[in-house]
């Protein structure tokens, strides 16, 4: 027997409207996150929806590329050990179209309508979507407005990688640990890969020509290997190797960092006094461009998705509906703050006073996150989608391999033409292996 639930009391007065209907007898479901700060804010407050419901969570929470890993074990081998994983907009299509995740069109109640509509496409096949989005974000260039203020020097909209270079140079300090530039340097296709393929792109590179021939081997690619090794190591932190999205989040809330390129979900975060010292001195920008203006942000939905293998498909439905809906969005306002509310999914955040009013940034955010376009990320033409990663089952693979390759050079381990021409060895092997172009 299951009863309809219309309407979640919560503790902040907010009325949260159910998804689908809620079972009578309690259950328990296993979510697999990763470990960031909008992720940690969901844990924390799904306690109202456990009440609610008498249903109860018990959460696996990851490590990025761990979380990557062990969600894609279990998802191709049936495993079953997880009843909502945490996706991107790499898998939800991909698993989607090969019948790994369960649809969720047509959850009563839920405003759809609602959800940006470069969101929604990047989560469907054919229309049907495969995962609702947590939080969307592209990537822009955060930087500190009191030290270019010191340095006479004015960021512009979008600046150019050869300016971003200058002003590292000129702001860098590192006997006072103050570093020009913070990038990711974290192996892994979802971490320094994610910055490096941008930078590929208004390079003028791509990963593959149109017969589907690896091109990591032409100079687009040598270009930005050269510019990421010259400002990362001149005015790059130590040990950048080992730094990603976390390391480098708390690098630039400790005043380390003069500027930061990365993900535009940091935004509330550095804003934010009660978790940022540089809170108050805090610019948003464009992500930099070079010798092209495509490709030059990314673009990406951390979004929670049911595998086909789960036994509690209607709990687990429940749960995301709360978790992804407006109501939740304004629960996050109210019980952690504005700047805090997961951005880039729905258009009523943007039309969200209280969000609007606590967030210079929401413009900025919002206009990158159109802006960027899987379908037309090149100067040349390509025969696939993505902006920083590649639309294929076997990028998973490739993009690991390659970020390892790109770090032992950072590290000083590889040449940076041994790193490029084992990258491009690797990858011919893997798309010959799996038949593309033929």
């Amino acid at each position: 027997m299951t009863v309809k639930r219309t309407l979640l009391g919560t503790a902040a007065g907010v009325g949260l409207v159910a998804g689908s209907a809620a079972v009578a007898v309690a259950e328990e479901i296993t979510v697999a996150t990763v470990n960031n700060a909008d992720m940690i804010i969901m844990q924390e407050l799904s306690s109202q929806w456990e009440e609610e419901t008498g249903n109860t969570i018990n959460w696996v929470v990851l490590e990025e590329n761990i979380l990557r890993q062990r969600v894609t074990t279990d998802i191709a081998t049936g495993g079953g050990q997880y009843d909502i994983m945490t996706i991107g907009s790499y898998e939800a299509p991909i698993w989607g179209k090969q019948d790994w995740l369960e649809p969720l069109d047509g959850i009563e109640g839920y405003d759809y309508d609602d959800l940006i509509s470069a969101v929604r496409a990047g989560l469907s096949v054919d229309d049907t979507l495969y995962a609702l989005p947590f939080y969307a974000e592209s990537s822009f260039t955060m930087y500190r407005t009191d030290l270019f203020e010191e340095a006479g020097l004015e960021m512009p909209d979008p600046p150019t990688y050869e300016e971003i270079m200058s002003y590292a140079e000129q702001l860098s300090d590192k006997e006072n640990e103050l570093y020009g530039i913070c990038l990711r340097g974290k192996p892994g296709w979802g971490e320094n890969m994610a910055f490096f393929g941008t930078l590929v792109n208004t390079h003028g590179g791509r990963w593959f020509d149109m017969e589907w021939n690896p091109t990591l081997d032409q100079e687009p690619w040598a270009n930005a290997l050269d510019y990421y090794l010259e400002i990362m190591n001149n005015y790059g932190p130590p040990g950048a190797a080992s730094n990603g999205f976390n390391e480098n989040q708390a690098l630039f809330q400790t005043g380390k960092c003069a500027m930061w390129i990365d993900a535009t979900s940091a935004a509330g975060r550095v804003f934010n006094p009660e978790e940022s010292q540089v809170a108050d001195d805090v610019g948003f920008t464009a992500a930099p461009v070079a010798e092209v203006d495509k490709g030059n942000a990314w673009f990406w939905a951390w979004s929670l998705a049911i595998p086909a293998s789960s036994q509690k498909v209607d709990v687990a439905k429940d749960f995301i509906a709360w978790a992804t809906s407006e109501e939740y969005v304004n629960l996050v306002g109210e019980e952690k703050g504005w700047v805090a509310v997961p951005p880039g999914t729905r258009a009523s955040t943007y039309e969200n006073e209280n969000y609007v009013e606590a967030a210079p940034f929401a413009e900025t955010v919002l206009n990158s996150i159109q802006a960027a376009d899987p379908a037309d990320a090149t100067a040349e033409p390509v025969p696939y989608t993505g902006i920083q990663y590649v639309a294929i089952p076997e990028f998973q693979g490739i993009g690991t391999l390659v970020g390892q390759n790109i770090s032992a050079a950072l590290t000083g381990q590889m040449s940076p033409e041994d790193a490029l021409a084992r990258s491009q060895q690797a990858t011919q092997r893997e798309i010959d292996r799996a038949g593309y172009g033929e």
